[in-house]
C-alpha cells in the first residue's frame, strides 16, 4: 500500500465513526481545537516565518506573502472560526423531505455526510483550520494537501489539531495532512479512488486546471476569480467609487476582490478621475481601453489577456460600454462565475442584471468582497464554488454533504 492509500485507508476507517458522531460530540472537538490554536499562537507563528522566510528568499510577490503571512490576530481569527463553525447547525441527520406513498410507504429525504472530503489549496494557511472545522462537523473526515510554500505552517497546524483530537471522542485521523509537496502526491491524491468520495481545490487557475484535468475522484471545482464591477448610468458617483474601491484593495489576494471594471458610457467622464484618484491612495495600476485611456491619460492600454486575468495584485481593467446589454456580454465572454456587481439607482436595470448575469453571487450596490461563508452565516468555508453541479456559491456545512432515503414500510411488497 502507498503512502498516498495508507491516509486514504485511514480517513476512510476515521469516516466511519464521524458519520454517526453526536451533534454534542463533534461540537467538543472543535472547541478543543479553537483551544489548541489559542493555546499554540507562538508555535504556529514560528513555523510560519519559517515559509515566510523561504518566500522572501525565492522573491514571492507581496500580495502572495500577504496570503501566506499569520499573526497573532489572524490565529486568533482561525481559532474563531472553528468556535463559530460548533455554533451552526448540525446539517446532519436533517429530514429535508417527508412523503407518504399511496401503498403507505413513508419515504424521508435524509443529509448524510460525504465521507472523506481532499482539498488541496495554495499559500493560505487558515484554510487549513477552516477545512478541517466544516468537515468535522458535517461528519466528513478530511485529507488536506497544502502547498510547499506553507509546508510548515500547515504541519503546525495540523498537528495541533490531531492532538486535540486525541482528547476527544473522535479518531486524530478524521484530519490528515499530505506531508509531500511533490507534483506526484498531488496526482496521487487526485485519483485516489476508493478513499476520496470528493477532491474540492482551493487556489488559482493553475491548480484549478490541473485538478479539472487530472482528477478522476469527483470534483467540486472553485475558486478562480475574475470577479467584475459595473457601473451602470445611473449610479451614484460617491457610491460607485467607495465600491469599486472596497472590491479592489480592501484585499487583493483574495478570490472576491474585483479584477475588472465596466464602466457606462454616459458617466465614464464623471466616475472615472474620482475613482482613479481614489485607487492611487492604494497605487492601483489601471489598463483601460481607448475610451478609458481618452479620459484617464497615461494609463496602460488593457489587452485581450487583462479582461481574462484574475491578478490577484494592485491592478485593474476598465472598459467603457455602450449599454447595460453589453457590459453584460463582456461578463458572459470574461468572467469566471464567480462574483459580479451592478451599481446602479435604476431598479429595472439592476433587476436585469441580476436575473441574466449567471455567476455564483450577484450583487446591486454590494462590494463583492461579501462572496464569503462567514459573511453569507455560513461559518468558516473550504471555497466558493464556481460550477453548477451539488453546490455553488460560498461551500458552507450544508454543501458538504449527500443525501439518502429512508424508506419505512409494515410488509409492502411491488407486484
Amino acid at each position: 500500500m502507498t503512502t498516498m492509500e495508507t491516509l486514504g485507508a485511514r480517513a476512510k476507517s476515521a469516516a466511519r465513526p464521524l458519520q454517526t458522531a453526536t451533534t454534542e460530540t463533534k461540537n467538543q472537538a472543535l472547541l478543543k481545537i479553537a483551544d489548541a490554536l489559542r493555546e499554540n499562537c507562538a508555535y504556529i507563528l514560528s513555523e510560519n516565518e519559517k515559509d515566510l522566510e523561504a518566500g522572501r528568499k525565492n522573491g514571492m510577490a507581496p500580495s502572495l506573502l500577504d496570503r501566506l503571512a499569520l499573526s497573532e490576530a489572524r490565529v486568533a481569527g482561525m481559532a474563531k472560526g472553528v468556535s463559530d463553525v460548533a455554533k451552526l447547525p448540525d446539517p446532519v441527520g436533517a429530514v429535508l423531505s417527508e412523503t407518504t406513498r399511496p401503498n403507505g410507504l413513508k419515504i424521508q429525504k435524509v443529509a448524510v455526510p460525504l465521507g472523506v472530503i481532499a482539498v488541496i489549496f495554495e499559500a493560505r494557511p487558515n484554510v487549513t483550520s477552516d477545512a478541517a472545522a466544516l468537515c468535522l462537523k458535517s461528519g466528513n473526515a478530511v485529507i488536506l494537501r497544502g502547498g510547499k510554500e506553507a509546508i510548515h505552517s500547515n504541519t503546525a497546524i495540523t498537528k495541533v489539531m490531531r492532538d486535540a483530537l486525541r482528547e476527544t471522542e473522535l479518531p486524530e485521523d478524521c484530519v490528515q495532512l499530505v506531508e509531500d509537496t511533490s507534483r506526484e502526491s498531488s496526482t496521487a491524491l487526485m485519483r485516489l479512488n476508493g478513499y476520496v468520495d470528493v477532491l474540492i481545490p482551493r487556489g488559482g487557475a493553475g491548480l484549478i486546471r490541473s485538478v479539472v484535468e487530472n482528477a478522476t475522484v469527483p470534483v467540486i471545482e472553485t475558486g478562480v476569480g475574475n470577479c467584475h464591477i459595473y457601473i451602470d448610468k445611473d449610479a451614484d458617483i460617491q457610491m460607485a467609487v467607495d465600491i469599486t474601491y472596497n472590491a479592489k484593495t480592501s484585499r487583493v489576494s483574495v478570490c472576491n476582490a474585483a479584477e475588472s471594471l465596466l464602466v457606462h458610457k454616459d458617466i465614464a467622464e464623471k466616475v472615472l478621475p474620482p475613482l482613479k484618484e481614489k485607487l492611487d491612495e492604494k497605487n492601483v495600476e489601471l489598463r483601460g481601453d481607448e475610451a478609458t485611456r481618452a479620459i484617464l491619460p497615461g494609463i496602460k492600454a488593457a489587452t485581450e489577456e487583462d479582461y481574462a486575468t484574475e491578478y490577484l495584485d494592485y491592478i485593474l481593467s476598465v472598459h467603457i460600454v455602450n449599454s447595460l446589454e453589453e457590459a453584460i456580454d463582456h461578463i458572459y465572454r470574461y468572467s469566471t462565475g464567480h462574483s459580479e456587481c451592478i451599481i446602479t439607482e435604476n431598479k429595472a436595470a439592476a433587476e436585469k442584471f441580476l436575473a441574466e448575469v449567471d455567476s455564483a453571487a450577484v450583487y446591486h450596490n454590494a462590494s463583492t468582497r461579501f462572496t464569503d461563508g462567514g459573511e453569507f452565516g455560513f461559518g468558516a468555508e473550504i471555497g466558493i464554488s464556481t460550477q453548477k453541479l451539488h453546490a455553488r456559491g460560498p461551500l458552507g456545512l450544508p454543501q458538504l454533504t449527500s443525501v439518502k432515503y429512508k424508506i419505512y414500510g409494515n410488509g409492502q411488497r411491488r407486484e
